[in-house]
């Protein structure tokens, strides 16, 4: 039998290919990246500087996870076959090519093939493998944020430390959160007393991944600039940093700083958390989407502008699946394959062909397609999954 035939994975095109020529298979997956918004570093990935109101299909149809910046202009992607791109700004050497020299189209990061997801805010990134090691790709190094135990700036691809048990991370702004499959909790990077974001209870800062606390029963988290967010395995959702704009969802809107978690509420039934620079989203088991912290902007999706210090539904769906933010902007995907995005519109960033603010979710065209989305302060891109 063919060895393409064997195949038990994600088929690159060329294998999907070959089955449907065989006839063994009905149609061949196409998984498209399209971007849109502001462009002035090339963030989108189209070979220029065009802002574009709509989502624009870039190059290649084998698209598997893309990844925003946050607050930089920069996009990371993974394709099917494993392999890692960049592009956007380069501040740093954040897109770990090597150099300083800003992308307007996918560049490939080295030459490997197995790496599973990546993060990024304003001045780091980071990556993870399929064997579960933890890499820096590159950026600024000022206050230890690479987890290397030193403060040397990088623009290619580190190993951090030697462990292989890696399981959810994410960068934010000069620190790093993750998690381990042993369900513990680690962060290393700024921890000032104006910050108080690694979690650990003081304000020492850490150049190396430190555990917090010493509990196993950490799942999944998500870092800013001034806030650290992350959910248990029990369903209980955690938060710590600062507190002001009503970041933390305790009910307090004051510029104070809380340095170790504490638990939202009390209930049992947070999945998929997701922390921007004023504000956090977070998706319930039931689908249900939530929001807190700065409504500037519309960006907390409730139809208005004001504050909020505890979790408030966007909307009544109950089909909420995943969810990314910029400082001021908000993409997430439905269930039904439906995409939409609201909050900061200037550029396009919205993708709806206009440039006014929304304070309430509108949908992104009308296609059932969508899979993946990934937003910076720019703009967004969401991955399509079209089977012809």
């Amino acid at each position: 039998m063919p060895q393409w035939k064997q195949y038990s994975g994600i088929w690159t095109s060329t294998q999907q290919a070959q089955a449907l020529a065989a006839g063994t298979w009905t149609g061949i997956v196409f998984n498209e990246l399209y971007m849109w918004g502001s462009n002035g570093d090339g963030e989108l990935g189209l070979g220029d500087t065009v802002t574009r109101l709509v989502p624009t299909q870039v190059t290649g149809n084998e698209w598997q996870k893309i990844v925003g910046a946050g607050r930089n202009t920069t996009f990371f992607g993974i394709k099917t076959d494993g392999t890692l791109w960049s592009w956007g700004s380069n501040s740093y050497g954040v897109l770990g090519l090597g150099d300083t020299i800003r992308r307007s189209s996918p560049v490939q990061v080295g030459a490997l093939t197995n790496w599973s997801n990546v993060s990024m805010d304003t001045n780091h990134s980071l990556a993870i493998k399929t064997d579960g090691t933890l890499w820096v790709l590159g950026g600024d190094n000022d206050k230890g944020e690479h987890g290397l135990n030193d403060t040397t700036q990088r623009s290619s691809p580190v190993q951090i430390g030697s462990d292989t048990n890696w399981y959810k991370f994410d960068a934010g702004y000069q620190f790093s959160l993750a998690t381990k499959t042993d369900g513990t909790i680690w962060s290393w990077g700024d921890n000032s007393a104006t910050a108080n974001k690694l979690g650990q209870n003081d304000t020492i800062l850490r150049s190396s991944p430190t555990q917090i606390g010493s509990l196993t029963n950490w799942d999944s988290v998500s870092a800013s600039e001034r806030v650290g967010l992350a959910v248990k395995t029990d369903g209980t959702i955690w938060t710590w940093g600062n507190q002001n704009f009503g970041r933390l969802a305790n009910n307090v809107s004051a510029n104070l700083w809380v340095s170790s978690p504490i638990q939202i509420g009390a209930l049992t039934t947070w999945a998929v958390p997701e922390v921007a620079s004023e504000g956090s989203y977070a998706i319930k088991t039931d689908g249900t989407l939530w929001a807190w912290g700065s409504g500037a902007n519309g960006r907390l999706g409730n139809g208005s502008s004001a504050n909020k210090s505890s979790p408030i539904q966007v909307t009544a769906a109950t089909t909420w699946s995943k969810i990314a933010s910029g400082p001021s902007t908000a993409i997430a995907l439905k269930t039904d394959g439906t995409l939409w995005s609201w909050g900061f519109g200037s550029d396009g960033r919205l993708g709806n062909g206009l440039t006014a603010d929304e304070s309430t979710p509108g949908q992104i065209g009308s296609d059932t397609d969508w899979q993946e989305v990934g937003c910076c302060s720019a703009g967004g891109g969401a991955i399509q999954n079209r089977t012809t």
